[in-house]
């Protein structure tokens, strides 16, 4: 089920435009979602979680409106946001603040506890549920973050940068969960790291200023990359091509 923004606009404050009008959808699947600082990634995917609302356009699922009070709820338990930035609420456990998520997601309290333990199953978090969750690590804080995104049996899934600050083995372990639950959930991901995109993202978006400068599928993507690109240099050089103005 795709993600669709329609028509959508967004300032803040009495600022520019960062969206203007925007239209496009986001296919099923694993998309990753390319960009400098400032180009309207987290804007973009605020609006997907309705955490921000559009001056005017809608953003939709299916037939959800995330701008409609009435379908919010039903499109709020559909998708599930992880900022930036996660943050541990330091007097409950782990297992604890995944189903307190479940809970503001509508969940009932007892739906929300028997959810969380699934939720912390499929991000391989189980033995640490009793554990105080300012106490992870900052992977293990990650993975806490995805759970919270799982509990409410999101069909969609917006990551913000979510490797950020992560060691090699972290990401790696990032990536394997990934792809453990892409057959399950449709994930949309904005990075700047571009390593993994090969092994992961069915799909890659390149967002500039406000709008799509690229869509497409991966391999055509890397087809961007002059011939005789090393292989490890190719999504960087395609990225780059795209995106000139970065400093």
């Amino acid at each position: 089920m795709p993600l669709q923004y329609m028509a959508c606009s967004f300032a803040y404050r009495a600022g520019s435009p960062v969206l203007d009008a925007l239209t496009m959808e986001f296919p099923t699947g694993c998309t990753v979602l390319l960009g400098p600082n400032g180009a309207g990634k987290s804007t973009l995917l605020s609006l997907g979680a309705s955490s921000l609302v559009p001056a005017s356009g809608r953003v939709a699922l299916g037939r959800l409106d995330s701008t409609r009070r009435r379908s919010q709820r039903s499109y709020r338990q559909k998708v599930g946001w992880l900022p930036q930035h996660v943050k541990p609420i330091p007097s409950l456990t782990v297992r604890e603040q995944a189903a307190y998520v479940g809970w503001l997601k509508g969940l009932s309290r007892s739906k929300a506890w028997e959810e969380s333990a699934r939720a912390l199953e499929r991000v391989r978090l189980t033995d640490l549920g009793n554990r105080k969750s300012h106490e992870l690590s900052g992977g293990q804080l990650r993975r806490l973050g995805i759970a919270q995104t799982l509990v409410h049996s999101a069909e969609v899934v917006l990551l913000d940068e979510p490797t950020a600050g992560l060691d090699p083995v972290q990401r790696a372990v990032f990536r394997d969960l990934l792809s453990e639950l892409a057959d399950s959930v449709h994930f949309i991901v904005s990075t700047h790291q571009t390593e993994d995109l090969a092994d992961i993202y069915d799909t890659v978006v390149v967002f500039d200023h406000g709008r799509p400068v690229f869509q497409g599928r991966a391999p055509e993507f890397f087809a961007l990359a002059p011939t005789g690109t090393a292989t490890e240099r190719q999504a960087e050089t395609a990225y780059r091509g795209l995106v000139r103005g970065e400093v």
